[in-house]
């Protein structure tokens, strides 16, 4: 029998920055993998959120960096992401995701307690996590117009097709808690129709990067006769 190694995730601190480094290399190794792009941090800024409180670190008992993710504020605080969630290749398969989402969660809700809290994805297993915690599909004029978060977007590989779309569409699918919109009685509800549905949504999702990144081909190709 394989033996589930055991985990300690809890808010990151100053002691925890010699890990920094790690987590970005991480970041960008997986980003890669995925064929998708992410806002580029660098270990300076993972420092600062960790040194601020605003992020969730896992590690083994041993001491060995297993997974992490960080709260970013935009619009002044009317809106929260938590962004850059990463688990080391060796501990994916525990369920450490879903862990460490929960726990920035909490963390967002104590710092934040009036913030809606967003985030974009292209991942069914992170809409699956978003959507047990209370997030709701929406588009993408329901998430913050602060231009320094969509600035962020011009790392990812996607980003053309974002522009194209006026920032209204793209690859990943956007999310939103908002603690006041909804009564605790609708919230259940849309969770539960959402899993219900979260297999044609799936498949919604990979239909929807199909179209896109052909349309973005046949575009470049269009470009490139002239």
């Amino acid at each position: 029998m394989e033996n589930i190694p055991s985990f300690i995730i809890r808010p990151a601190t100053e002691k925890d920055t010699l890990y920094a480094e790690t987590i970005t290399t991480e970041m960008e190794e997986s980003a890669k993998a995925r064929g998708t792009g992410i806002a580029k941090r660098s270990p300076e800024y993972i420092k600062t959120k960790m040194q601020e409180g605003k992020a969730v670190i896992a590690l083994t008992k041993e001491g060995i960096w297993a997974g992490f993710c960080y709260i970013e504020a935009w619009g002044h605080g009317k809106f929260v992401a938590n962004s850059g969630l990463i688990v080391s290749p060796q501990f994916r398969k525990y369920g450490l995701a879903t862990q460490i989402k929960n726990e920035i969660f909490k963390l967002s809700r104590t710092k934040f307690p009036d913030s809606k809290i967003f985030g974009l994805t292209t991942g069914a297993a992170v809409m699956k996590i978003n959507s047990s915690l209370g997030y709701i599909p929406v588009s993408y004029s329901d998430l913050t117009d602060d231009e320094e978060f969509w600035k962020g977007c011009n790392s990812c590989v996607n980003v053309e097709i974002l522009k194209s779309k006026n920032r209204q569409n793209c690859l990943c699918t956007a999310m939103l808690y908002d603690p006041s919109k909804k009564s605790k009685v609708e919230e259940v509800a849309l969770r539960t129709d959402f899993k219900k549905n979260l297999k044609l949504f799936e498949r919604w999702t990979r239909l929807k990067k199909y179209v896109m990144l052909n349309l973005k081909k046949t575009k470049d190709k269009t470009f490139n006769i002239f």
